[in-house]
């Protein structure tokens, strides 16, 4: 800004015309401009099976944006200023002060050397306004835009545009965006709301305006896509899920559309009582929206198709497996069979399935003789089918239908009980499932086999994964997390039964009817109910144990090690945990406080005075015994230390249990406040245990003492675990894994020192041979020094020696010598003497 000089000071006013030389202003902010529209799509699948098209668009609000010109040079007679009020020096507009340009702008606030400099605010003539920090006569800082229509932004501002962290509101105060800016643009991370209630937002990267990135998106309907975008549509991988429709898509998009491989989830509620995972998905190739090419369709009764597709239907070569195991390989014809064109297929109920040429999912030996279905009136009318294909090749072949049909009537007489009992354990440590399906995992099933005294016939438990597992990958042979259907839990128990039962009347050859009939009796029926262990009996403690699991089945693959007899099976034997103990060094604990735990729940570790440390531990076992040392190995004085460094860190932080307190209080439920991260997980989960059971719970009465011991223990329980596994087992093996990575660098670092050593000896032995050789040197080169001067000494003596024996010439006087003959004993001395003139 050109710098003004005072023409009436008494007023303190300055006074343009446009005679006067006209001030420049080197800030002007044109009217703004308005974007278009942004539409948000949501694509939803456009295959056969979703029953309407959902086409979802939402509107933002006009977004305003300062227009292109804003940063063009302004127009000088645009920038003249009029009239000013306010202070003056040397001069120059300086302090608070009014400007008033000729175009009808307004300028209030601070002034600095004639430029608006300090907090302010600019006035357009149309209504728009500035409040905040100008630096150099350009808004700069920190400030608030203020529209006619009363849109809004407040943030950060570089030479007059959005540029930085800000917010801005649209006029209907629908449309609100929280985020970065960049040149006044949409641009870095932010979040977007398209609705007061702000039930519709999006969230993430943007690109000039545009959703481009990685981002999540809710739309009003519910439905919420998460994923990768490209110039504001789905583009790359991403998860679509309709809330509304109970659907789901994990894949690759292309311009908002399922294009290449992907899968398709259609979520089904499942009938109480049945054990289905009442879902079906698609998992395979798309191409724009549909099933086009190779894929697997699951279906929610547990039939699957795995073969060509075409405009979403079943279209080429393919194989169909149907739920009770049998399975037809052929060509399909729009979703048909084309060998039989009239067979349809129900997706709840067992088709007849007499006329269609399928074959077993078993065949031993490479058999290729196809099974036809034998027609025996037997589980099919619950759904049910037995595959005992392996086990009926060990019986002569006119026996086999009848053994066939004799155990399926034995497992229906108690198919009811069992299937309380599948539903019984399927629930053991678990809070419920989304899809309301309820499937029992391996680490249940190993549960049940120890509750029934499977165990008791000398085999483990790892010898049992073995029998049922014989063609399964190495890797999911003892997994915990693999899962099995109603008719694979009734199937194990029939392999298993037969082995048990062959095992022990070897002469005699026991059908198998006979053999699940004697488990059933000696081992289900007394013993199935009564759930032992240290994980499963309680359930809100196995809820909580469960959290640890992960973890604890990680440790337990590190230290599995090859078994002699299954090298490529790795598995832990008890010898090994109780050196794994050893090694971690958890204080509190003897081995023959392991050797106790171990034998708990397995008869066959302690036999009289001898103690059997041979056999293999499943990680059910693992993990039950690792809760066995938690509640002997944490004492009454770490869990009040432990409760005293947790009231301390308590204190020290803004969110604190009693925090959590009065939120369960108002009455919220407990799983909409998450503990924080600098919150310990014991403190918030203990507190809503607390809370939830005194909310939930009328007062205890004085009287129930035993109720409130119980109590006491089950919370020292939780104490109990938490120090255990926090404080000891975890920690120390993330020492020991930590020492392992040193133990390289240590001994390359020892290997360093010792080559360092070596050559540090090699050139004292060195050094020390060369001065040893100076050394001997110098003694040698004395040695001949004094040789010699020997050698001279005694040669002068021989020469002396000689010229005193050799007689002396004769002297002849001079005229002006003195001749004085010498004294006795002694030599002849001549001295001569001159004449004095």
């Amino acid at each position: 800004m050109g710098k003004m000089k005072k023409k009436d000071s008494k007023k303190g006013e300055r006074e343009r015309s446009a005679q006067d030389t006209p001030e420049e202003c080197s800030f002007k902010l044109s009217p703004v401009s308005i974007t278009p529209s942004e539409e948000q799509h949501s694509h939803s699948s456009s295959m056969k099976s979703i029953p309407q098209e959902e086409h979802m668009k939402q509107t933002e609000p006009p977004v305003v944006t300062p227009a292109t010109d804003v940063y063009e040079e302004p127009v000088l007679t645009q920038l003249i200023v009029e009239k000013y009020e306010g202070e003056l020096l040397n001069g120059l507009y300086e302090g608070e002060g009014v400007a008033y340009f000729k175009d009808g702008n307004i300028y209030r606030g601070m002034f600095s050397e004639g430029m608006m400099h300090g907090k302010g605010k600019y006035t357009w003539k149309d209504g728009l306004t500035y409040e905040g920090d100008f630096y150099m006569n350009f808004p700069m800082g920190h400030g608030i835009y203020k529209w006619s229509d009363g849109s809004q932004y407040e943030g950060e501002v570089y030479k007059a545009i959005r540029h930085g962290h800000g917010i801005f509101t649209s006029s209907n105060q629908k449309v609100s965006y929280v985020g970065d800016w960049h040149k006044g643009t949409r641009h870095g991370k932010g979040v977007i709301y398209y609705n007061k209630e702000g039930t519709s937002w999006y969230e993430g990267d943007w690109i000039s305006n545009k959703k481009e990135g990685w981002g999540v998106q809710c739309f009003i309907s519910g439905n919420i896509y998460e994923g990768q975008w490209k110039n504001n549509i789905f583009h790359g991988m991403g998860k679509m899920r309709w809330l509304t429709s109970n659907e789901e898509y994990a894949g690759q998009w292309e311009n908002g559309i399922q294009n290449g491989s992907g899968t398709h989830t259609w979520f089904l509620r499942r009938i109480p009582g049945t054990q289905y995972s009442l879902r079906n998905e698609y998992v395979g190739n798309f191409v724009n929206g549909i099933r086009q090419g190779q894929g697997q369709f699951y279906y929610a009764n547990g039939a699957m198709y795995d073969g060509e597709w075409k405009n979403n239907k079943k279209h080429g070569l393919g194989k169909f497996v149907f739920k009770n195991g049998q399975i037809y390989v052929g060509e399909f014809v729009e979703d048909q069979i084309a060998e039989y064109p009239n067979f349809k297929y129900d997706r709840v109920n067992t088709p007849d399935l007499s006329g269609i040429r399928t074959q077993s999912s078993m065949n031993l030996a490479g058999s290729s003789t196809s099974r036809y279905n034998t027609g025996i009136p037997s589980l099919a009318g619950s759904y049910i089918e037995l595959d005992l294909s392996a086990l009926l090749y060990s019986f002569p072949e006119e026996d086999r239908q009848e053994e066939l049909k004799q155990v399926e009537y034995a497992v229906l007489r108690n198919l009811t009980v069992l299937r309380k009992i599948y539903k019984l354990y399927s629930q053991l440590g678990s809070d419920g499932s989304p899809d309301n399906t309820l499937l029992m995992t391996k680490l249940q099933f190993w549960r049940f086999l120890k509750d029934c005294k499977f165990h008791h016939y000398s085999i483990t438990l790892s010898e049992m994964d073995r029998i049922l597992t014989e063609n399964t990958d190495a890797e999911e042979v003892h997994s915990p997390h693999s899962t099995m259907l109603l008719r694979t839990f009734l199937t194990n128990i029939i392999y298993l039964a037969y082995h048990i039962c062959q095992t022990e009347n070897q002469e005699k050859n026991m059908s198998l009817a006979d053999c699940f009939t004697k488990v059933m009796v000696q081992n289900i029926l007394p013993h199935a109910t009564n759930i032992k262990g240290f994980l499963f009996p309680d359930a809100q403690k196995a809820s909580y144990a469960i959290s640890y699991i992960e973890k604890s089945w990680h440790i337990y693959r590190i230290y599995c090690m090859p078994n002699t007899f299954h090298p490529y099976e790795p598995t832990m034997k008890m010898r090994h945990f109780l050196l794994l103990m050893n090694d971690l060094k958890i204080t509190g604990l003897t081995a023959t406080n392991i050797v106790d735990i171990l034998a708990a729940d397995d008869p066959c570790v302690r036999i009289d005075q001898e103690v059997n440390l041979e056999l293999e531990l499943t990680f059910l076992e693992f993990f039950e015994a690792l809760l066995g040392c938690a509640s002997i190995c944490v004492t009454e004085e770490q869990i009040k230390q432990s409760e005293s460094e947790l009231l301390k860190r308590e204190e020290s932080q803004g969110s604190s249990i009693g925090e959590v307190t009065a939120y369960l209080k108002e009455g919220q439920p407990e799983h909409a406040f998450q503990p924080q991260a600098d919150i310990p997980q014991d403190l918030f989960l203990r507190s809503s245990m607390n809370l939830k059971d005194k909310r939930q719970s009328p007062p205890i009465p004085v009287s129930s003492i035993k109720k409130q011991q119980r109590e006491a223990r089950a919370e020292k329980w939780f104490h109990q675990t938490d120090i255990f596994f926090l404080k000891k087992f975890f920690p120390a093996h993330e020492h020991k894994e930590r020492l392992k990575e040193e133990i390289p660098k240590i001994r390359e670092k020892q290997a360093e020192e010792a080559r360092r050593q070596q050559i540090r000896e090699e050139e004292e032995a060195r050094l020390k041979a060369e001065r040893e050789a100076e050394e001997a040197k110098r003694v040698e080169q004395e040695l001949l020094e004094k040789a010699m001067a020997a050698m001279e000494a005694e040669q002068a003596a021989k020469a002396q020696e000689e010229e005193q024996k050799s007689p002396q010439p004769p002297v002849t006087p001079h005229d002006d010598a003195i001749i004085i003959p010498p004294p006795s004993g002694t030599k002849t001395a001549t001295a001569s003497k001159k004449k004095r003139k």
